[in-house]
């Protein structure tokens, strides 16, 4: 019996239980590799979504500055551009030839004045005479008729001589109210017509008014609300907040002023007018605006980052992220924005997994792996 035979049964048992050791201890494969992203779990939580509207800034008072009379453009007394106050002088039209017509009218009051003396002691002397019948009736009611004439031209006169004055007065032009003076449209030396020319408007700023228009589904919203059609009572105590075009929140109060009493047709809008004070003269009239109105705050609402959202043709959806990591497209219905975030309507619940940074490589039902979560934070701008 060789030795060589005997050993080789030995030796394959041992590398075969060698084998089987090595199975028992091998680790188990590990998971595979999926899209990193960065996810996101929803948590409700109550917020309070603005409503935004475009506007624009009118002066409560603007008037047009026309001379009542006609002459040539003597001085400019305002800066253009600077404040004005009541009655302060802003042009002066040649005041020389109605000086001559008061002065003619007043040499005519005092030609009748002088007429009506002579024809009173006519009347005097002519009422003995006739009552001794040294005067004939016909005679004294001709000495009756020529003091009623002389006493009305007295007061015809006396009706020229207030014309006169008054349009000696109008050659100052002041301004009628407090406001800014915009840009003169008739140079020194112009001829100006009365009641024609346009020398220029006159803005009152301070308060200033504020247009914009809200929806006919957002009337219906506020009906419901407050049971009944606003006013500019404003009881409700909605608040309204008026920002420029860089951003800027204006530090003033701005009151409800006025709601339109009817529908346009045009645009399906209700026209309203908020009133802001402009005591230090920054706002001008025809400046665009945006009008932000604070709504009922929402309890449970669902506010997910803007850059969740992945936009298909008409569509809007977000990738979600189920229990085996696979990642799924849902379909949502967005609401208002809220500064960097948006407001979902549907589509999502509290709990579900989003994801909201590395969707360009994701698929449907491709895995993921996803970093660290954070709960949803509503965000208000």
């Amino acid at each position: 019996m060789r030795t060589p035979d005997l050993i080789r049964p030995v030796l394959v048992a041992a590398v075969a239980a060698a084998v089987v050791v090595a199975g028992c201890h091998r680790s188990p494969p590990p998971p595979a590799r999926g899209v990193p992203v960065n996810t996101m779990r929803i948590a409700p939580r109550p917020v309070s979504v603005p409503l935004e509207y475009p506007a624009q800034l009118e002066a409560s008072n603007t008037v047009e500055i026309r001379p009542r009379v006609g002459g040539v453009l003597e001085r400019q007394e305002a800066v253009e551009g600077q404040r004005v106050h009541t009655g302060q002088v802003l042009f002066v039209i040649d005041r020389q030839p109605y000086e001559a017509a008061l002065a003619q009218a007043q040499a005519t009051l005092a030609q009748a004045q002088a007429a009506k003396a002579q024809a009173e002691r006519d009347l005097e002397r002519a009422r003995p005479l006739s009552q001794i019948d040294a005067l004939s009736q016909r005679e004294l009611d001709a000495a009756i008729a020529a003091s009623a004439a002389t006493s009305a031209q007295v007061q015809a006169a006396q009706a020229a001589v207030r014309t006169a004055q008054l349009n000696l007065e109008w050659t100052i032009v002041r301004a009628p109210i407090d406001g800014v003076m915009s840009r003169a449209l008739i140079r020194l030396g112009g001829l100006v017509t009365a009641y024609s020319t346009l020398l220029t408007t006159v803005y009152q700023t301070d308060p200033m008014y504020v247009n914009f228009s809200i929806s006919e589904q957002r009337l219906l919203q506020l009906q419901h609300e407050l049971g009944r059609p606003p006013d500019q009572r404003n009881p409700s105590g909605t608040r309204f907040h008026v920002f420029l075009a860089d951003g800027t929140e204006l530090d003033v109060p701005a009151n409800l002023n006025f709601v339109d009493a009817a529908v346009d047709l045009r645009t399906d809008t209700l026209p309203v007018r908020l009133a802001i004070p402009n005591p230090r003269q920054l706002l001008r009239a025809g400046q665009y605006v945006k009008v932000s109105v604070e709504t009922p705050t929402q309890a449970e609402a669902i506010v997910i980052p803007q850059r969740a959202v992945q936009e298909l043709q008409d569509k809007r959806f977000v990738w979600t992220v189920d229990q085996n990591r696979k990642a799924a497209p849902r379909d949502v219905t967005l609401g208002a924005r809220i500064g960097q975030d948006t407001l979902v309507l549907k589509g999502l619940a509290a709990g579900d997994l989003i994801v909201v940074d590395g969707t360009q490589r994701l698929r449907e039902g491709a895995l993921v792996d996803s970093g660290p979560q954070s709960a949803a934070q509503p965000r208000t701008p």
